[in-house]
């Protein structure tokens, strides 16, 4: 699916929300859910492909998959949280929209730590003793 039939049914999508809106607020914000669903699923093709070329280029440079793999799921939480986000947002929920946000946060971080000590480690052993 390319980037215009993705705008041509988000366009579509969009009028027959504004339409049903007035009438139906709750089929609008489940078409919008559905929507967002449908185009994300669409995707998780390309983004298979993205994976299977990283995990050549990190196995041609050496870099232990751990790390690769703690990348990429950083990287899922970060669209996941955001899509999640976005969707509550959609029903008008600012607040949950938020702490789903935040927990995202929380986990990339964690989930981040280990590379970071990684990181620290390779800077302190070039260091002069």
């Amino acid at each position: 699916m390319d980037i215009l039939q993705i705008v041509g049914i988000a366009f579509l999508t969009t009028v027959l929300i504004l339409v049903i809106r007035e009438q139906k607020p709750i089929f609008a914000f489940l078409l919008a859910a559905f929507t967002g669903i449908g185009i994300f699923l669409a995707l998780i093709g390309k983004i298979g492909d993205v994976v299977s070329v990283l995990e050549e280029l990190a196995s041609r440079s050496g870099i232990p998959t751990v790390y690769l793999k703690t990348m990429l799921k950083i990287i899922g939480i970060a669209y996941i949280a955001e899509f999640g986000a976005q969707i509550v947002r959609d029903a008008g929920l600012e607040s949950i929209a938020s702490k789903i946000e935040f927990a995202g946060k929380m986990l990339i971080l964690v989930m981040a730590v280990p590379i970071i000590g990684v990181i620290v480690e390779t800077v302190l052993n070039l260091l002069p003793t």
